[in-house]
């Protein structure tokens, strides 16, 4: 009976160690589950970036014709002034004193004239009647173009002293924003046309403004290449619109249009200097202040978009995760593009449309590894034909 119950015993033990032994032998767990998606096919077009400041259009030093006392400054400091407006009155008695003068000398010449005229009338009919000489007649014939040559002098002296006059009151050549006055009513200001004039203020125009940038001697090359083939992009050919942000805004907002590009390439730089007219109701743009500017870079073509979260770096390349029909993980290298406003990245080489590119789960898949592959939709909802793309700036 003992021996009985001990044989009991030992298979109940082995029976426990067994059914131990398979309870600690783990499962072998299912292949990991990542989202898939197909990219995005888009009409695009490639930009060009580039930094550049604003310039006036027009920028007038005010300057005295004149030399005077200043009298009177009729103008703030910084205020947006139009064309005509009253700036600076220097003290205009000393030219209205001039001004007179030259009108008495001016009436004083008609009066000779009137005489001598009428003594060369006189003279024409007694020259004939040979009661008077040749000589005397001619004296007073040169008597009176004497006379006649006085008053388009004294003519000309009345018209200037009244442009002086004129002058002591100086105006606002175009529309735009003043300075501060450099001169004080009470100094000597110095005027003519000589270099050491006095400098009174300076004038910018703002509305429209320019704004200048340069670009590199291989983007020229590209822009006319494209301009021979019929696609205007960034050439000498007016017209071509471009985008502007500021230096705080995240988008490209403030719309224009390219005006002039330079006739020679910067020996020192390489470079060659572009210039784009912008409105300005607002006056937010300002002479001298920094923007970004974007040109069109290419004409609108088809490509593929993925996010970057789907992008991989393997040393200098980029790679993205594929699944294949057995859903086994494949690496694939590409070549990206820029990067849309919604942050989609070009893919230009190394895709199809139809691979099931790893959006979501990429650190849970190598490649050659068997995935659960779950559909996702479209990374991104296609915009209109022909949406922007910011390139790298430059």
């Amino acid at each position: 009976m003992r021996g009985g119950r001990d044989i009991v015993l030992v298979c109940a033990f082995a029976t426990l160690v067994v059914s131990c032994g398979e309870a600690q032998k783990p499962a072998v767990p299912p292949p990991p589950a990542v989202s898939v998606a197909a990219p995005v096919k888009r009409t695009v077009s490639d930009f060009d970036e580039y930094v550049g400041r604003f310039t006036a259009v027009n920028s007038v030093e005010v300057r005295a014709r004149v030399s005077g006392y200043l009298e009177g400054v009729h103008f703030k400091d910084g205020q947006i002034v139009k064309q005509g407006d009253l700036l600076f009155t220097i003290d205009k008695r000393p030219f209205q004193n001039t001004l007179d003068q030259a009108r008495a000398n001016l009436a004083q010449a008609k009066s000779n004239l009137a005489f001598t005229e009428s003594d060369y009338t006189r003279g024409q009919q007694l020259v004939r009647d040979k009661t008077i000489t040749e000589q005397t007649f001619e004296q007073r014939a040169q008597a009176y173009h004497n006379a006649q040559a006085s008053v388009s002098n004294n003519e000309a002296a009345v018209r200037q002293a009244e442009l002086d006059i004129q002058f002591t009151e100086l105006r606002a050549p175009v529309n735009g924003r003043i300075g501060d006055r450099r001169v004080s009513p009470g100094n000597l200001v110095t005027g003519g046309t000589a270099g050491n004039t006095t400098l009174l203020a300076t004038i910018v125009s703002t509305d429209p403004i320019y704004f200048e940038f340069t670009f590199d001697e291989g983007s020229f090359l590209r822009y006319e290449r494209m301009s021979k083939t019929g696609n205007d992009i960034a050439s000498r050919g007016a017209g071509v619109q471009v985008a502007l942000k500021l230096i705080d805004e995240n988008k490209f907002d403030h719309q224009g249009h390219l005006d002039f590009v330079d006739n020679a390439i910067d020996r020192s730089t390489g470079t060659i200097r572009g210039r784009a007219v912008f409105a300005n109701p607002n006056n937010i743009f300002t002479p001298g202040m920094f923007a970004r500017v974007r040109v069109p870079g290419s004409p609108p073509y088809e490509a593929m978009l993925l996010p970057d979260a789907a992008i991989g770096t393997e040393q200098t390349r980029k790679f993205v995760l594929t699944v294949n029909a057995d859903n086994t993980v494949v690496s694939k290298y590409v070549t990206l593009g820029q990067t849309t406003a919604d942050n989609l990245r070009v893919i230009k080489d190394g895709l199809g449309p139809d691979d099931r590119v790893i959006v979501n789960g990429l650190l849970r898949a190598r490649p050659g590894q068997k995935v659960t592959p779950q559909e996702e939709g479209k990374p991104g909802a296609a915009p209109a034909q022909g949406a922007s793309l910011p390139q790298t700036p430059k």
